[in-house]
């Protein structure tokens, strides 16, 4: 089996952050979602919903996470924040590797998100948007993870030492001298 690290979680809980330093520390390949949409529509996420609709988004969204956990060489994917909304999404995730939820408090998410710009779902009061999106997606991410990280407190180097110490990463021997 390919080995695939698939990072999910709400916007602002440092999947791209963490998926960067993870691959880099790996020698991996790494895969934002977002970037990847941007990349292969030409519009930034805020364009797309404006220009095509959330779900044209959510489709193009799906495209890329099975693009993604198609490749043939080992990867860490940084998963889009609303990838766990479909169905059929989710069962992909689960087959596809080992599932991280770099879960955080929306407090945080709120601070770090500051006033939402460039990130449309979360409209005139963003904090209050993400805490009712949270509680929409955290079954969801529950449902997928192989392994939950509580980011609050912790630094990126931090988050990174935890997910290479999981034991469903660990037994892999993953990030480990002689290690893939």
């Amino acid at each position: 089996m390919v080995d695939r690290i698939i990072l999910v979680g709400m916007m602002g809980a440092g999947k791209t952050t963490v998926g960067r330093r993870l691959a880099d520390r790996l020698g991996w390949g790494h895969f934002d979602s977002d970037a990847q949409v941007m990349a292969s529509t030409g519009s930034s996420v805020p364009e797309l919903f404006a220009e095509r609709g959330e779900e044209a988004f959510r489709t193009e969204e799906s495209r890329v996470l099975a693009e993604a956990l198609s490749s043939p060489d080992p990867v860490v994917v940084s998963a889009a924040g609303g990838v766990v909304l479909s169905p059929a999404n989710r069962g992909l995730l689960r087959r596809s590797g080992v599932v991280v939820w770099l879960r955080a408090d929306p407090g945080l998410l709120a601070r770090r998100v500051g006033r939402g710009e460039g990130r449309p779902l979360l409209g005139e009061e963003p904090a209050a948007r993400l805490a009712d999106l949270y509680e929409v997606r955290r079954p969801l991410y529950a449902e997928v993870a192989s392994a939950v990280i509580d980011v609050d407190r912790l630094t990126p180097g931090e988050v990174v030492e935890r997910v290479l110490a999981q034991p469903a990463v660990a037994e892999r021997g993953i990030g480990k001298v002689g290690g893939r």
